[in-house]
C-alpha cells in the first residue's frame, strides 16, 4: 500500500524507564506538539511519541477524512488505521522501543483514529486513552475480539453536542463486548477536553500501569 510517513515528535524517557511508551494522537486542528504538555501526567518514565494526521480539512491536520461533522468517510478511517499501524511497527524499530507496551491517548479525532487501531489491531495496543471518542466504524463493524484484554479509559463529554449518546452506549458495548476491560467516566463537560479530565486519565493510568519504574 502506498502509506505516507507521519510527522512525530519521539522523546526516549529521561527516568526511571518503564519501558512503555505513550502515543498521543491530536485533534482537528492540532498537530504533533498539541498534546505533549499532557505527557507529564503520566509519568517520567515513559517514552513518548506525538503523532500529526496526514489529512488536512481546510487547512486543518487531521487522522482521517469526514464527509460531513459526525460523518466520518470510513474508507478513509481503515486506511488510514492501516497507515498507522504500519508506522508504528516501523518507528519502533528505528527507535527501538517495545511496540507491545504501547498506550495510545487520544482527543476527539485522535481518540476516533485509536479506536481504528482497537478495532483493526485488537492485539495492538497495551491500553488507550480516548477523550471524547466516536465510533470511527459503523457501516461495517468488525466483528472484534480480543485475548489481550487491554484497558480502556472511555471519556465522553455528558453534553458533547458533536455525538449522539445512544451512539456512545453501543460503542462502549462493542469495545466491552470485544474483551477489552472498559473504564467508563462521563464528564461533565461539552466536547472540550478539560484539566478534570487529564487528572482523571493519569489516575486510571497509573491504576492500570503503575508508576514509573514499576
Amino acid at each position: 500500500m502506498d502509506y505516507q510517513a507521519l510527522h512525530y515528535i519521539y522523546r526516549a524517557a529521561a527516568e526511571a524507564p518503564t519501558g512503555r511508551t505513550l502515543l498521543l494522537l491530536h485533534g482537528t486542528g492540532g498537530d504533533e506538539r498539541d498534546l505533549l504538555p499532557l505527557a507529564q501526567h503520566f509519568g517520567p518514565g515513559l517514552n513518548v511519541l506525538s503523532l500529526r494526521g496526514n489529512v488536512l480539512e481546510g487547512g486543518m491536520p487531521r487522522f482521517f477524512r469526514r464527509l460531513g461533522m459526525g460523518v466520518f468517510d470510513e474508507d478513509d478511517v481503515r486506511f488510514r488505521t492501516h497507515e498507522l499501524a504500519a508506522f508504528l511497527r516501523q518507528i519502533s524499530q528505528e527507535k527501538g522501543f517495545d511496540l507491545n507496551q504501547v498506550v495510545a491517548a487520544g482527543y476527539s479525532n485522535g481518540a476516533n483514529i485509536a479506536g481504528g487501531l482497537l478495532l483493526l489491531y485488537p492485539e495492538l495496543l497495551a491500553g488507550a486513552v480516548l477523550w471524547r471518542p466516536m465510533q470511527p466504524l459503523t457501516r461495517e463493524v468488525p466483528s472484534v475480539t480480543t485475548s489481550r484484554p487491554a484497558p480502556v479509559f472511555f471519556n465522553p463529554g455528558q453534553h458533547d453536542p458533536t455525538v449522539n449518546p445512544a451512539a456512545t452506549d453501543r460503542y462502549e458495548a462493542l469495545l466491552s463486548g470485544a474483551g477489552f476491560a472498559l473504564t467508563r467516566l462521563d464528564a461533565p463537560a461539552g466536547h472540550n477536553l478539560t484539566p478534570a479530565d487529564v487528572a482523571a486519565a493519569a489516575a486510571w493510568y497509573r491504576q492500570h500501569f503503575g508508576a514509573a519504574g514499576q
